[in-house]
């Protein structure tokens, strides 16, 4: 009975970790699509999280007693995560400059905006 206890109490503080500090509750989302694709979003994130464990070192404050290695919680990664960027390659290009864009010909004007009448509710 405590080790289905305890599954449980890690499967609540995972969701809450979630909630929390990924957002994963925060967006209004107006199709079950776009929910589905933030969600698995949520979950790389969590798995990112998950495999850096060994990869950062673990930033405690001065009265906190540090943990064992391979011990840091998802929340520790998170708040170090930020080291381990610096680290990493770069794998994009600069930007190349292009120049100025040749913009709107010379002589033509842009016209006014259209004008529509406001809809005005019968009382």
């Amino acid at each position: 009975m405590w080790r289905a206890y305890v599954g449980r109490f890690k499967l609540e503080h995972t969701f809450r970790f979630i909630k929390q500090f990924l957002n994963w509750t925060l967006p209004r989302v107006r199709h079950p699509e776009q929910a589905d694709r933030w969600t698995w979003l949520v979950v790389l994130a969590y798995t990112q999280l998950r495999l850096a464990r060994p990869l950062v070192v673990d930033h405690r404050l001065p009265w906190k007693k540090p943990l064992t290695e391979g011990k840091s919680t998802p929340y520790c990664v998170r708040r170090a995560f930020s080291s381990l960027l610096g680290r990493l390659p770069v794998l994009a290009n600069l930007p190349k400059p292009c120049g100025r864009s040749p913009g709107r010909p010379k002589g033509r004007l842009s016209g006014h905006a259209p004008c529509y009448p406001a809809v005005k509710k019968a009382v």
